[in-house]
């Protein structure tokens, strides 16, 4: 299983980007696969902090934001990006870095981005304080050909979300309603099971699922064995 995969969301400040990578995450990490965010605000504070707000530097933070997420891919590591990324072509030139690319359209309008913004950005913004401010004083170019939109104004967060995951078990990032469970097994314990470790573990992953026959996959008498064998190295007491 690949979890080499980048989930990018785009949208006008106030759209609705953290909260849905951040329900998004949870999604993810519920059913066992590592997955981190990379929120634009917070990367400004450390992979960016000397990077402005012109369409160049704009362009370079994002430019450093798809390489991180590509490497992070590489560690076998999902990531959700949620910066605004107003530029189509920086959002392009990402796809083309990350390879496993799902580009998620957060459509907000933008009196309703207005109304939530709790940082008075957009008031500021109009009144001259904040240069540069995207769909105030610079555009926003929205995607061409998004894997998924979603309207924050219209759809509950949950569905969005869900919509999303549906998108990314679509294009096989994910396996459909799969759980991923992971143990840790002594050496000893391993070696001690034989010719038949593999399917003993295999039956130890799936928790004795029976076999399409409906006969146990592992019997009662290995699975004491394997128990006796966990008293003894002190891994059960």
């Amino acid at each position: 299983m690949r979890q080499e995969f980048t989930v990018w969301f785009t949208g006008l400040p106030s759209s609705g980007k953290s909260t849905l990578a951040r329900l998004v995450e949870k999604r993810i990490r519920e059913r066992g696969f590592p997955v981190m965010v990379l929120d634009g605000d917070e990367v400004r504070t450390w992979l960016t902090a000397g990077l402005g707000f012109s369409r160049e530097d704009r362009e370079e933070n994002i430019r450093r934001i798809a390489h991180l997420a590509m490497f992070q891919n590489r560690a076998g590591v999902a990531t959700i990006t949620a910066a605004i990324s107003p530029y189509r072509s920086s959002r392009d030139a990402a796809r083309q870095v990350i390879d496993r690319f799902l580009e998620v359209y957060v459509d907000c309008p933008l009196e309703v981005c207005e109304q939530r913004d709790v940082k008075g950005l957009y008031r500021k913004a109009r009144r001259g304080e904040i240069q540069q401010f995207t769909g105030v004083s610079d555009p926003y170019e929205p995607p061409a050909a998004p894997e998924v939109i979603v309207r924050t104004d219209r759809e509950e967060k949950e569905a969005c979300a869900a919509r999303i995951l549906e998108r990314v078990e679509d294009l096989g990032y994910l396996p459909r309603g799969f759980v991923r469970w992971e143990g840790l097994l002594p050496a000893a314990l391993v070696e001690a099971m034989g010719e038949s470790a593999r399917s003993m573990l295999s039956a130890l992953a799936g928790q004795g699922l029976a076999s399409e026959d409906g006969a146990a996959t592992i019997t009662s008498e290995q699975w004491k064995a394997v128990e006796l064998r966990l008293r003894s190295l002190g891994y059960l007491r």
